[in-house]
């Protein structure tokens, strides 16, 4: 990556150095500390040139619209999860770090901002155990949603400890047992997995809990916005995950590493080019850097010679560093978990971070309806 003074900066972007500072302070800009004055910085050349390409474009409205949609602007306020300088961030606290130590509990009661930790409350329910856990966690979430209570108009303390209750019902959901606990011991339990892999899953749900505002996470809202019920937002969130290119991007990681494993790397790969099918799971738009939730489970893994050959195969291959898909995929792998592992990994450590969003988009108030730009034809 290219850098530039902030003399060639404001200079190509033709703005005050204050205007400067507030598009790194949006995240807009990325700075580094320039090593030959500690008192200067370094701004992203890539971010400059982006931002005077939108300029040129003379900002129309629908290009804005255009551009939000998919990796732009901001488009809402939160104070919950941003995505900085390369670090996943939780309400001021660094993701990863959170991740060493605590529980999904945890990381709910910090991203739902609750007076009460969210292991106080426990909810049992009778889950059927001859349908798949992936059924399961949707039939107790839509029958929550219908008997549910709408949010508006209720204390943060009582979304919060709805909440709680949703989060250890899903637990029990998944796993098909009245069992207690934090949600990576039933997991762990219901997988029956040694210590360090309930350890391994208990850092992997605090790493998914929240990744700022992704389309589960957006659906949520839309349905909070609404008034809808906390399960009703959290179901909205979870049918979103189910799509292939959100929860289900781990499915393709998975056929790849089996394959690579089995076969090698150039095999998968060369399978792939048949299909003409991309690479999966590498890359990620908010992490130039590479994305540090899939470092992070990598290196706490440690998968053994075959695991790491495919996923450096797909790296050089692709040319960019694996994302969290590929490390869910590897974790599945390196546990010896069944093939949804990946999705009731995801969705269990989301739930938290969907039902912030409710919470906060509730206490907002404000609906979400955005616009769209008509395209189609008008009468004559």
């Amino acid at each position: 990556m290219s850098w530039l003074t902030r003399d060639m900066a404001l200079e190509r972007l033709g703005i005050k150095s204050q205007t400067l500072y507030a598009y790194v302070s949006r995240g807009l800009v990325n700075a580094k500390p320039d090593e030959r004055d500690p008192r200067a910085s370094l701004y992203a050349a890539a971010d400059i040139a982006a931002l005077v390409k939108r300029r040129r474009s003379g900002r129309r409205r629908e290009a804005i619209a255009s551009a939000a949609i998919a990796w732009g602007d901001p488009v809402m306020e939160t104070k919950i999860t941003t995505v900085r300088d390369g670090r996943l961030i939780y309400r001021g606290e660094d993701a990863l770090k959170l991740a060493v130590s605590a529980t999904l509990e945890d990381a709910a009661a910090l991203l739902w901002q609750v007076p009460v930790p969210p292991m106080s409350a426990q909810r049992q329910i009778e889950p059927d155990r001859s349908m798949p856990p992936r059924e399961r966690a949707f039939l107790f979430l839509a029958e929550e949603a219908a008997r549910g209570v709408p949010v508006f108009g209720r204390a943060r303390a009582s979304l919060g400890e709805e909440a709680a209750l949703l989060l250890s019902g899903f637990a029990s959901a998944l796993t098909g047992a009245r069992s207690r606990g934090a949600f990576h011991q039933r997991l762990g339990r219901f997988w029956t997995l040694k210590p360090d892999g309930i350890d391994l899953v208990r850092r992997t749900l605090v790493l998914i809990a929240d990744h700022e505002l992704n389309p589960s996470t957006f659906a949520a809202r839309v349905a909070a916005s609404t008034g809808a019920p906390l399960a009703a937002c959290a179901l909205a969130g979870l049918s979103t995950l189910s799509g292939p290119l959100h929860g289900e991007a781990s499915a393709r990681a998975l056929d790849y590493l089996k394959r690579a494993c089995a076969e090698g790397p150039d095999a998968a790969l060369q399978a792939l080019a048949r299909r003409q099918e991309k690479i999966p799971a590498t890359g990620h738009a908010l992490y130039r850097g590479g994305d540090p939730r899939a470092a992070a489970l990598l290196r706490w893994m440690q998968p053994d010679a075959d695991l790491k050959r495919a996923i450096k195969a797909a790296e050089k291959a692709s040319g960019e560093a694996a994302n969290v898909d590929m490390a869910l995929a590897a974790l599945t792998l390196r546990l010896g978990l069944s093939d949804d592992a990946p999705f009731l990994l995801f969705a269990s450590g989301r739930m938290a971070g969907w039902m912030a969003h409710a919470i906060e988009q509730a206490e907002s108030g404000q609906p979400i309806r955005p616009r769209a730009n008509y395209a189609g034809p008008f009468p004559k």
